[in-house]
């Protein structure tokens, strides 16, 4: 697959859109200053048939409820949709009719519909409009009319694709879609016709890429401190997985369910990320066994699997895959599969509109695949965009349920009104927003149009009412699916930040997730928890594991049994370069299950997608551990990958917080003000001899990776005990117990790791460089951190970011007999350190080269 050519077209498609239909626009007199008079019966000398009069009104009402470059926005995403999705079923042969719409049997852009023109069987089509436009010679007028029949056609299969074309998105269709360099012509010619034969692949990256500058821009206003709004969450978060990682998740979570109720060894050699699961003990099998009885028990219709951040579905169509597998197993063909499944098995849920709409294409794409009847059979999938209650009220309820008991109704309208509470800010909010219980059977019989009640049909003009009953019916049907529990769940959930969040959304996940508070992907691990029956798989960023932020999440999770894991570290997606994203995806099983060992994979030193996926099918780097181990370390991280001996080290050794004091330093409030590299200071008169009348002290500021010595380049004006500094707004002093005392120092956040370094007595330290302080065991634990600390800091917190609490809870196995020994080794080593930081003219103690 061709992603550069994909990537080019996709940005290059979506301005190129939004420009063609704000020309549009233009021509019906509405531009982003000045919409017009929305009465007006003629535009620019052009006078206005009904149709067009009233898709024009409609647009000025948009426009005016929603802003202009929204609408164009939403437009432009409307038909770069359906030109992908005609494309993709053009190519595929999936097109009822059976005649392309963009090119020729041989792939030429010569739209094989306006050659067949006069022998279409189309519903809606107008054949004398056909006759007219053809002989007239008017191919672009003719194209386009037969554009819009075929839409409209497809809307009886696949509605949730291609809605009836009635509004202004046909008045906006862009012009000239025949002509070379079109929207249409460039997709032809840039994207190979093969890549057009994996949906999954195509539909995701088309997608990822249409949305690359708006995430931009996303990112440029964080820089600015401008929130991400609801609005903006999905262009800001979404993030195609890769398809090995999916697969690994699907057949370690959905397959793992199946095989371990029903085993078939030719099946799961059919997987070739699933992972054997490691030799247990006696009494984990006996465990094991009883639980697996309520596997073995299912059968497939009854297996429910869920992707709560669906996308554009490439999670839900492997999905699929393995569940036409597991449908086969037991007796059943593809073909009687693929409509099971979609009634069945699989759901979907996300806030933006835009995706839900390509993962119902994808689903439906997918069971055609199986099934070439499939869109006889007039079965929709379970895939749903959020939508928000705003509009619905008591008083748009009146004449809803008039089938039910007095009784029936009091209690209906009762469960309404809070789940219209619940889901007023939805597409904010999305798939965390806890759902109450509710009498679901009963709240789909109260919420029927007064139409439909009466046995009436559904007129082009609804009542307020009958509007408030549709909208009420998609609200109840999302409160089912979000409060039914799945056997499997598996996703890829959106990474961002609270900080970063606006206040409702922030302040709504402190409310009700107060152990994920930090970040939207630790939401989902606690609500997929919360979700499923048996098993959940996700990937996510791999902070979870060791922050102390994370500590009550982990708790959680390690009640549950963690089965396996690919550690990924940075550089799982191709299309993410540096440390930003370090992603780990794993699966859980529901049941605590004691003294579990799961299998980790710990691929975090390759440097690509691809080095990553090779090395976890070589079978490298593989670990098996207990996770009642992780709890013997302080804050629990999920340090898989440590010794034995490392693990005995915290029964039998000491805490450096047990034998030494750890602390962040002085806050100054305003480093311009107090703080100076050495040679900036005009009087260098300052050394490490304490004399508190001198202004300025030697300071500790962090600095590079450097072990033993050094990074001693700062001063802090401390005139006057650091009278300024203490009346200073916005400062703060931290272990000032410490201060001008010996002690060790490292750089809070560090690439290449954490290393200690020996500062001598009349020093500060600040927040960027926190020190240790241990009056008998200053030596000691130099050396410890140095050398073994260092593998033990990776497992506490293999992050760029080590913390006070990280240092003050590394274990130290002391002999008191080898500590002279030690504290010799030490001293040499820092003098060997010191000599080299001396020997360069960043030193204040710099007197020459040694080399010359």
């Amino acid at each position: 697959m061709d992603k550069n050519a994909i990537k080019k077209y996709a940005i290059w498609a979506r301005c190129e859109l939004i420009e063609r239909v704000s020309q549009r626009a233009m021509i019906y007199g509405i531009t982003e200053k000045d919409v017009g008079d929305p009465k007006a019966e003629s535009v620019n000398g052009h006078l206005l048939s009904q149709a067009e009069m009233h898709q024009r009104q409609a647009l000025i009402r948009n426009i005016k409820e929603k802003g202009y470059e929204q609408v164009m926005e939403e437009v432009a995403y409307t038909w770069f949709n359906r030109f992908a999705a005609l494309r993709f079923m053009e190519v595929n042969g999936y097109l009822p009719s059976h005649i392309r719409v963009f090119t020729n049997d041989t792939g030429e852009f010569k739209p094989q519909i306006l050659t067949e023109a006069i022998h279409l069987e189309l519903d809606g089509l107008d054949m004398n409009k056909v006759y007219e436009l053809e002989s007239a010679n008017k191919s672009e007028e003719l194209f386009k009319y037969l554009l819009i029949v075929q839409c409209n056609a497809l809307n009886s299969i696949l509605p949730g694709m291609f809605q009836k074309i009635n509004d202004y998105t046909e008045l906006l269709l862009p012009d000239y879609l025949l002509r070379e360099g079109s929207v249409i012509e460039q997709m032809i010619a840039l994207i190979p016709e093969g890549d057009w034969t994996d949906q999954v692949q195509i539909i995701g990256w088309l997608y990822q890429y249409y949305n690359t500058e708006p995430k931009d821009k996303v990112f440029a206003d964080l820089k600015k401190n401008i929130k991400i709004s609801k609005e903006n969450i999905p262009a800001a978060t979404q993030l195609f997985t890769p398809d090995w990682i999916v697969h690994y998740m699907v057949e370690n979570s959905l397959g793992r369910l199946w095989l371990e109720g029903h085993p078939n060894d030719s099946l799961k050699s059919e997987w070739k990320y699933y992972l054997d699961e490691a030799e247990q003990e006696p009494d984990v099998q006996v465990q094991l066994a009883e639980i697996r009885k309520e596997y073995a028990a299912l059968k497939p219709e009854e297996i429910r699997v869920i992707d709560p951040c669906q996308g554009s579905g490439h999670i839900l169509c492997v999905l699929f895959d393995v569940l036409v597998r597991i449908y086969e197993d037991y007796g059943y063909t593809a073909r009687e599969a693929a409509g099971k499944i979609v009634e069945n098995n699989l759901w979907g849920l996300d806030i933006d509109d835009r995706a839900s709409q390509l993962a119902y294409f994808s689903v439906m794409m997918k069971a055609r695949q199986y099934d070439r009847r499939f869109f006889t059979r007039g079965i929709q999938p379970n895939v749903y965009a959020f939508e928000e209650s705003n509009g619905i009220s008591g008083a748009s309820l009146h004449d809803m349920g008039i089938n039910l008991t007095h009784e029936e109704y009091e209690k209906a309208v009762e469960q309404v009104m809070i789940l219209i509470e619940e889901f007023h800010d939805a597409k904010e909010y999305g798939s965390i927003i806890n759902v109450s219980n509710a009498d679901w059977e009963l709240l789909r019989r109260f919420a029927v149009p007064l139409w439909k009640s009466e046995g009436g049909q559904m007129s082009l003009n609804i009542h307020d009412e009958d509007e408030a009953a549709l909208r009420l019916q998609t609200l109840i049907t999302l409160g089912r699916v979000m409060s039914q529990k799945y056997h499997v769940v598996v996703t890829n959930p959106p990474y961002m930040g609270m900080s970063g969040a606006d206040g409702k959304l922030s302040e709504y996940v402190k409310e009700y997730y107060p152990d994920s508070k930090s970040d939207l992907f630790a939401v989902f691990i606690a609500k997929c928890l919360d979700y499923t029956k048996h098993y959940s798989a996700m990937i996510t960023q791999h902070s979870w594991m060791f922050l102390s932020s994370f500590e009550n999440l982990r708790e959680k999770i390690l009640k549950k049994a963690i089965v396996n894991m690919a550690h990924l570290g940075a550089r799982a997606f191709s299309d993410i370069g540096g440390e930003v994203v370090q992603t780990t995806s794993f699966v859980l099983n529901k049941n605590y299950i004691k003294n579990y060992k799961g299998t980790y994979c710990r691929l975090i030193e390759p440097n690509s997608e691809n080095d990553k996926k090779n090395m976890f099918l070589s079978g490298e780097n593989r670990y098996t551990a207990t996770q009642e181990n992780f709890s013997k370390i302080p804050g629990s991280p999920v340090a898989y990958w440590v010794s034995e001996k490392i693990i005995n080290s915290y029964d039998n050794g000491k805490l450096l917080g047990e034998i030494g004091r750890a602390s962040e330093g002085v806050k100054t409030g305003d480093n311009n003000r107090f703080l100076r590299l050495w040679f900036e200071i005009a009087d260098v008169k300052f050394s490490f001899a304490k004399n508190q009348k001198t202004k300025w002290i030697p300071h500790l500021k962090g600095g590079e990776f450097r072990k033993w010595y050094g990074n001693l380049e700062y001063a802090i004006n401390w005139e006057n005990d650091g009278y300024e500094i203490k009346n200073s707004a916005n400062s703060g002093l931290q272990g000032k117990d410490m201060y001008f005392k010996p002690v060790l120092c490292w750089s809070k956040i560090t690439s290449k790791g954490t290393s200690l370094r020996y500062v001598p007595e009349n020093c500060l330290f600040d927040s960027g460089s926190p020190a240790y302080y241990s009056p008998e065991y200053l030596y000691y634990v130099l050396a410890f951190v140095n050398t073994l600390g260092t593998e033990i800091l990776n497992a506490i917190n293999p992050t760029l970011n080590c913390q006070v609490g990280d240092i003050k809870g590394l274990p130290l196995l002391i002999d008191n007999n080898k500590k002279t020994t030690v504290n010799e080794l030490v001293q040499e080593n820092i003098d060997i350190s010191k000599a080299d930081w001396d020997s360069f003219e960043t030193s204040w103690d710099f007197k020459r080269h040694p080399l010359v």
